[in-house]
């Protein structure tokens, strides 16, 4: 009977760790005032210099090495965060030079060096609305934006 009792505690105690490290798996990460700030200051900036697209980019070198270093802080300090695979994929959608995103924009805008207003209206609409799912990720952590967010990093 003793070893009946043994077996049926040991069993519970593996049971329930199981199911609580795959709980654990699908936990979001809880707010980080530092993330959504960081992801509001890129944001305002990218905007800003996506504005000045129209002018040679050899023009803003230094603006856009500046924000570059921004994103890839922001990637590794997300990259390291329990829980975060949702923010820590979006970043790197952002900074992915082959995507159609943020340093996408800025690939093209070094190989073209100029672009079109109407290019950059475009290219600025799709990457401020991104930018805004991921923000409103960050500062709400609920399902809405949730499935916004993971929605467009499946169309990327």
């Amino acid at each position: 009977m003793k070893k009946i009792k043994k077996v049926v505690i040991a069993v519970l105690i593996v049971g329930s760790g199981m199911f609580f490290s795959s709980c654990t798996a699908l936990q979001t990460a809880p707010y980080d005032q530092y993330s959504y700030q960081k992801s509001v200051e890129i944001k305002v900036e990218a905007s800003r210099l996506m504005d000045k697209a129209t002018l040679p980019y050899s023009d803003h070198l230094e603006e856009i090495e500046s924000l570059s270093l921004e994103i890839e802080k922001i990637v590794a300090y997300e990259k390291n965060k329990p829980n975060n695979g949702i923010t820590y994929t979006m970043w790197q959608i952002l900074s992915d030079e082959e995507k159609n995103l943020l340093s996408g924009f800025f690939k093209r805008w070094k190989e073209k060096e100029t672009l079109s207003g109407i290019f950059v209206t475009e290219a600025k609409a799709q990457v401020m609305e991104a930018m805004d799912l991921l923000i409103r990720y960050e500062g709400q952590k609920d399902k809405e934006a949730k499935e916004k967010l993971l929605d467009l990093i499946a169309n990327n």
